[in-house]
Protein backbone atom coordinates (compact mmCIF):
# COMPACT_ATOMS: atom_id res chain seq x y z
CA UNK A 1 0.00 0.00 0.00
CA UNK A 2 2.86 2.39 0.78
CA UNK A 3 4.31 1.97 -2.70
CA UNK A 4 0.96 2.65 -4.33
CA UNK A 5 0.35 5.69 -2.15
CA UNK A 6 3.78 7.05 -3.04
CA UNK A 7 3.10 6.61 -6.76
CA UNK A 8 -0.27 8.30 -6.40
CA UNK A 9 1.41 11.34 -4.80
CA UNK A 10 3.83 11.92 -7.69
CA UNK A 11 2.77 14.81 -9.93
CA UNK A 12 2.30 13.71 -13.52
CA UNK A 13 3.17 15.76 -16.59
CA UNK A 14 0.81 15.26 -19.52
CA UNK A 15 3.33 16.61 -22.02
CA UNK A 16 5.98 14.19 -20.77
CA UNK A 17 3.38 11.43 -20.82
CA UNK A 18 2.67 12.05 -24.50
CA UNK A 19 6.26 10.97 -25.21
CA UNK A 20 5.86 7.78 -23.17
CA UNK A 21 2.74 6.17 -24.65
CA UNK A 22 4.23 4.35 -27.64
CA UNK A 23 3.41 1.01 -25.97
CA UNK A 24 -0.17 2.14 -25.37
CA UNK A 25 -1.33 3.64 -28.65
CA UNK A 26 -1.08 0.41 -30.64
CA UNK A 27 -4.15 -0.86 -28.76
CA UNK A 28 -5.83 2.01 -26.95
CA UNK A 29 -5.72 4.57 -29.76
CA UNK A 30 -7.29 2.46 -32.50
CA UNK A 31 -11.07 2.73 -32.77
CA UNK A 32 -12.63 -0.72 -32.52
CA UNK A 33 -9.35 -2.50 -31.73
CA UNK A 34 -9.94 -5.93 -30.22
CA UNK A 35 -7.73 -8.02 -28.00
CA UNK A 36 -7.88 -11.80 -28.23
CA UNK A 37 -6.86 -12.68 -24.65
CA UNK A 38 -8.42 -14.12 -22.57
CA UNK A 39 -11.25 -13.84 -25.11
CA UNK A 40 -12.01 -11.47 -27.97
CA UNK A 41 -13.06 -8.06 -26.64
CA UNK A 42 -12.42 -4.39 -27.31
CA UNK A 43 -9.59 -2.90 -25.29
CA UNK A 44 -10.85 -0.32 -22.79
CA UNK A 45 -11.30 3.34 -23.56
CA UNK A 46 -8.77 5.18 -21.41
CA UNK A 47 -8.78 8.74 -22.76
CA UNK A 48 -10.74 10.82 -20.25
CA UNK A 49 -10.23 8.24 -17.49
CA UNK A 50 -9.19 9.45 -14.03
CA UNK A 51 -5.42 9.76 -13.60
CA UNK A 52 -5.32 8.16 -10.15
CA UNK A 53 -7.31 5.19 -11.40
CA UNK A 54 -4.88 4.67 -14.29
CA UNK A 55 -1.97 4.71 -11.84
CA UNK A 56 -3.79 2.30 -9.54
CA UNK A 57 -4.54 -0.08 -12.42
CA UNK A 58 -0.96 -0.01 -13.71
CA UNK A 59 0.34 -0.73 -10.21
CA UNK A 60 -2.10 -3.63 -9.90
CA UNK A 61 -0.71 -5.13 -13.12
CA UNK A 62 2.85 -4.55 -11.92
CA UNK A 63 2.18 -6.28 -8.58
CA UNK A 64 0.29 -9.14 -10.20
CA UNK A 65 -3.04 -8.26 -8.59
CA UNK A 66 -4.31 -8.02 -12.15
CA UNK A 67 -3.11 -11.00 -14.14
CA UNK A 68 -2.61 -10.08 -17.78
CA UNK A 69 0.78 -10.96 -19.30
CA UNK A 70 0.93 -8.09 -21.80
CA UNK A 71 -0.20 -5.41 -19.38
CA UNK A 72 2.08 -6.71 -16.65
CA UNK A 73 5.04 -6.54 -19.02
CA UNK A 74 4.19 -2.95 -19.89
CA UNK A 75 3.61 -1.94 -16.26
CA UNK A 76 6.89 -3.56 -15.21
CA UNK A 77 8.73 -1.27 -17.62
CA UNK A 78 7.29 1.91 -16.10
CA UNK A 79 8.67 3.86 -13.16
CA UNK A 80 6.32 5.62 -10.74
CA UNK A 81 7.01 8.88 -12.59
CA UNK A 82 6.29 7.22 -15.94
CA UNK A 83 2.95 5.98 -14.63
CA UNK A 84 2.04 9.43 -13.33
CA UNK A 85 2.97 11.05 -16.65
CA UNK A 86 1.08 8.50 -18.77
CA UNK A 87 -1.94 8.86 -16.46
CA UNK A 88 -1.82 12.65 -16.71
CA UNK A 89 -1.72 12.40 -20.49
CA UNK A 90 -4.68 10.04 -20.84
CA UNK A 91 -6.78 11.84 -18.24
CA UNK A 92 -6.63 14.98 -20.41
CA UNK A 93 -6.38 13.41 -23.88
CA UNK A 94 -9.38 14.43 -25.97
CA UNK A 95 -11.07 16.16 -23.04
CA UNK A 96 -13.11 19.18 -24.09
CA UNK A 97 -13.09 22.10 -21.64
CA UNK A 98 -16.45 22.47 -19.93
CA UNK A 99 -17.76 19.13 -21.13
CA UNK A 100 -18.89 16.63 -18.51
CA UNK A 101 -21.03 13.56 -18.22
CA UNK A 102 -24.66 14.11 -17.17
CA UNK A 103 -25.09 14.26 -13.40
CA UNK A 104 -27.58 11.38 -13.54
CA UNK A 105 -27.96 8.45 -15.89
CA UNK A 106 -29.85 9.32 -19.06
CA UNK A 107 -30.95 5.76 -19.83
CA UNK A 108 -33.26 4.11 -17.32
CA UNK A 109 -32.39 0.47 -16.58
CA UNK A 110 -34.95 -2.23 -17.21
CA UNK A 111 -36.42 -4.04 -14.22
CA UNK A 112 -33.82 -6.81 -14.27
CA UNK A 113 -30.83 -4.47 -14.47
CA UNK A 114 -32.30 -2.12 -11.85
CA UNK A 115 -32.42 -5.05 -9.47
CA UNK A 116 -28.86 -6.06 -10.28
CA UNK A 117 -27.58 -2.51 -9.75
CA UNK A 118 -29.27 -2.39 -6.36
CA UNK A 119 -27.93 -5.80 -5.37
CA UNK A 120 -24.39 -4.84 -6.36
CA UNK A 121 -24.66 -1.31 -4.91
CA UNK A 122 -22.79 -0.18 -8.04
CA UNK A 123 -23.66 3.52 -7.76
CA UNK A 124 -22.34 3.68 -4.20
CA UNK A 125 -18.80 3.50 -5.59
CA UNK A 126 -19.04 4.56 -9.24
CA UNK A 127 -21.44 7.48 -8.72
CA UNK A 128 -25.00 8.23 -9.76
CA UNK A 129 -23.84 8.69 -13.36
CA UNK A 130 -21.12 5.99 -13.31
CA UNK A 131 -18.64 8.75 -14.26
CA UNK A 132 -17.95 10.27 -10.84
CA UNK A 133 -16.56 7.57 -8.56
CA UNK A 134 -16.41 8.29 -4.85
CA UNK A 135 -12.67 7.58 -4.82
CA UNK A 136 -10.35 8.80 -7.61
CA UNK A 137 -8.64 5.39 -7.68
CA UNK A 138 -11.94 3.86 -8.84
CA UNK A 139 -12.73 3.96 -12.56
CA UNK A 140 -15.22 5.94 -14.56
CA UNK A 141 -17.22 3.26 -16.37
CA UNK A 142 -20.16 4.98 -18.12
CA UNK A 143 -19.92 4.36 -21.86
CA UNK A 144 -17.08 1.86 -21.52
CA UNK A 145 -17.09 -1.00 -24.05
CA UNK A 146 -19.59 -3.64 -22.95
CA UNK A 147 -17.43 -6.61 -23.91
CA UNK A 148 -14.46 -5.21 -21.99
CA UNK A 149 -16.62 -4.59 -18.90
CA UNK A 150 -17.93 -8.16 -19.13
CA UNK A 151 -14.41 -9.62 -19.34
CA UNK A 152 -13.23 -7.40 -16.47
CA UNK A 153 -16.17 -8.34 -14.24
CA UNK A 154 -15.67 -12.05 -14.89
CA UNK A 155 -11.98 -11.72 -14.04
CA UNK A 156 -12.91 -10.76 -10.47
CA UNK A 157 -14.58 -14.18 -10.16
CA UNK A 158 -11.58 -16.09 -11.52
CA UNK A 159 -9.38 -17.87 -9.01
CA UNK A 160 -6.32 -20.08 -9.36
CA UNK A 161 -5.48 -19.04 -12.92
CA UNK A 162 -1.90 -17.73 -13.26
CA UNK A 163 -2.72 -15.68 -16.37
CA UNK A 164 -6.26 -14.41 -15.76
CA UNK A 165 -7.92 -12.80 -12.78
CA UNK A 166 -8.08 -9.69 -10.62
CA UNK A 167 -7.54 -9.55 -6.87
CA UNK A 168 -9.81 -6.93 -5.36
CA UNK A 169 -11.84 -7.76 -2.27
CA UNK A 170 -14.64 -5.30 -3.00
CA UNK A 171 -15.12 -6.11 -6.66
CA UNK A 172 -14.60 -9.81 -6.04
CA UNK A 173 -17.40 -9.79 -3.50
CA UNK A 174 -19.67 -7.92 -5.90
CA UNK A 175 -18.97 -9.97 -9.02
CA UNK A 176 -19.30 -13.33 -7.31
CA UNK A 177 -22.94 -12.55 -6.46
CA UNK A 178 -23.88 -12.67 -10.12
CA UNK A 179 -24.07 -15.21 -12.91
CA UNK A 180 -22.14 -14.45 -16.09
CA UNK A 181 -25.43 -13.70 -17.82
CA UNK A 182 -26.23 -11.10 -15.15
CA UNK A 183 -22.75 -9.57 -15.45
CA UNK A 184 -23.26 -9.31 -19.21
CA UNK A 185 -26.56 -7.50 -18.65
CA UNK A 186 -24.88 -5.05 -16.26
CA UNK A 187 -22.03 -4.44 -18.70
CA UNK A 188 -24.44 -3.77 -21.53
CA UNK A 189 -26.37 -1.24 -19.49
CA UNK A 190 -23.30 0.67 -18.29
CA UNK A 191 -22.03 0.78 -21.87
CA UNK A 192 -25.29 2.44 -22.98
CA UNK A 193 -24.73 5.46 -20.72
CA UNK A 194 -23.26 8.81 -21.70
CA UNK A 195 -19.80 9.24 -20.22
CA UNK A 196 -16.41 10.89 -20.57
CA UNK A 197 -14.41 7.95 -21.88
CA UNK A 198 -13.32 7.84 -25.49
CA UNK A 199 -10.84 6.44 -27.97
CA UNK A 200 -8.67 9.18 -29.47
CA UNK A 201 -7.06 7.93 -32.70
CA UNK A 202 -3.32 8.35 -32.80
CA UNK A 203 -0.85 7.03 -35.34
CA UNK A 204 1.91 4.74 -34.18
CA UNK A 205 4.14 6.49 -36.70
CA UNK A 206 4.73 9.80 -34.92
Amino acid sequence: MAAVSSAQDIVGDAKAGHAKVDMCIGCHSIVGYQASFPEVHKVPKISGQGAKYIISALNAYKKGDRKHPTMRGIADSLSDQDMADVAAYYSTNGVVAGAAAPAKVTVAPNEQVAGLLTKGACMSCHGDNFSKPIDPTYPKIAGQHADYLFVALKSYKTEGNPLVGRSNAIMGGVAKQFSNAELKALAGYVHSLDGELKVVPQSRFR
